[in-house]
């Protein structure tokens, strides 16, 4: 994309409106513009973004076997009250009303229509387990929506849903779920720490949140700092076996990590104190195995070994897409702008031309722009060279590739590593291989 062509209106100044750093930069850097309350439109840079994290999502969804589907935005409330969830959800969730005056709701999320959608094609527990996702957007009426989109009212989010025959079986969704989880924030370029969240009334230990350490994080977070070390990727798992998965779970359970509402200082103190870590989390993610809930208060059951009625344990998995990039925003930026992890970053680099006009710059450049035009970002304005310093550091590109007269001379451009702010001369061809945009 060429920056002079480009619709990435960036800002000067901090909009008034912002109270955190993400919302503030956000705005500045041209991801997103408010169009009401708590309700945003994604810009092209934005939404480069939001889809890089929700591909990474999707392909670890993928891996465990879930099944990606498409559910409506707008439900039935029917399939509402015979959860019985209909009236006890809250002023949260926007209730409308059709022309025939049929009742409807903009769903904040999806387990009774995915509960009923399973019920209308699986007949036997043969066809299970099942591992339903999407990834789609949702409204929660908040009351005072704020902080940018890390509380808006409409929200981007992946939500998967289990179906097994029994408890066992409903315990080993849970673990694949947990390792794709670790591994897509990996992936992602974030530390979230797995956290035992509360079950409610359904009870049993089956429930955990995931949270970026950020210092702007709504919770207070202990944990064994021997949980950022672990590499989760190269994880020697076979999803397929239970004895695997359950080795996994119980390492991955064996470190220390709690929120400051579950806190125990008697388990705190068996941490070795070099390895004991505090801080803050927003939370992104959230696993969850609340059983027979939903198939019990919707009668959704399939046959099951003895020809007898068997309803299905399930599970819920989320991960908030447009609140991670706020989130990693929190937790990667410096005074000067946006610091993103290569993964999601909305271009691999920035070119900058440090004179327009000048046949040697202008060639390199456009050389460099062909090598991968979807992946950079071509500063081919006619500023000044701190204008176009200042906007490359705000947007937050990994690499920086500056061409200026000296250098094109000897067919060298300087790069510069946003995150470390190394600055390096490298040939052209060099330059590309190490941004990843090489041949």
């Amino acid at each position: 994309m060429r920056l002079s062509r480009s619709f990435l209106p960036t800002l000067k100044e901090n909009p008034a409106e912002a109270q955190i750093t993400s919302h503030r930069l956000m705005l500045r850097a041209g991801l997103i513009r408010q169009t009401s309350a708590g309700i945003y439109a994604w810009l092209p840079a934005g939404l480069r973004v939001l889809r890089n994290i929700a591909d990474i999502v999707r392909a670890e969804q993928n891996a465990i076997g879930a099944q990606e589907m498409l559910m409506p935005t707008l439900q039935s409330s029917e399939l509402w009250k015979r959860s019985g969830r209909y009236d006890a959800y809250g002023p949260e969730m926007l209730r409308i009303r059709d022309r025939h005056e049929r009742d409807l709701l903009y769903g904040p999320t999806n387990e009774e229509m995915v509960t009923d959608l399973f019920g209308q094609v699986v007949k036997s527990y043969r066809e299970l387990p099942q591992v339903l996702y999407h990834v789609q957007w949702k409204f929660r009426d908040e009351v005072r929506p704020r902080f940018g989109v890390m509380r808006g009212r409409e929200f981007y989010m992946k939500d998967a849903y289990s179906f097994d025959a029994d408890y066992d079986a409903a315990v080993d969704s849970y673990r694949r779920m947990m390792l794709a989880y670790l591994r897509t924030f990996q992936r992602l370029g974030v530390k979230a720490i797995p956290m035992v969240a509360d079950t409610g009334p359904i009870g049993g230990e089956l429930s955990h949140e995931f949270l970026v350490l950020a210092p702007t994080g709504e919770s207070g977070v202990f944990f064994d700092g021997a949980l950022e070390e672990q590499d989760w990727l190269s994880e020697p798992v076979d999803i397929s076996d239970r004895t695997s998965l359950e080795k996994f779970f119980r390492r991955m359970t064996s470190f220390y990590a709690a929120t400051d509402e579950k806190h125990d200082e008697a388990q705190w103190a068996k941490v070795p104190v070099e390895r004991r870590r505090e801080g803050r989390g927003i939370e992104v993610g959230h696993i969850f195995h609340f059983g027979r809930k939903y198939t019990e208060s919707m009668d959704i059951s399939v046959s099951g070994p003895d020809g007898a009625p068997l309803f299905p344990e399930m599970g819920s998995y989320g991960i908030g897409v447009s609140r991670l990039v706020a989130a990693i925003i929190e937790a990667s930026h410096d005074d000067q702008g946006i610091i993103w992890p290569e993964t999601v970053a909305p271009f691999a680099a920035v070119i900058i031309n440090l004179k327009n006009g000048d046949a040697q710059c202008d060639e390199i450049c456009e050389r460099l722009y062909a090598a991968a035009p979807d992946r950079l970002l071509y500063d081919d304005r006619p500023e000044r060279a701190g204008v176009k310093f200042a906007d490359a550091d705000l947007m937050g590109h990994p690499w920086q590739v500056i061409v200026g007269p000296r250098g094109a001379k000897a067919g060298i451009v300087e790069l510069k590593n946003r995150h470390t702010g190394e600055r390096s001369e490298l040939d052209i061809d060099v330059a590309l291989a190490r941004i990843g945009a090489g041949a």
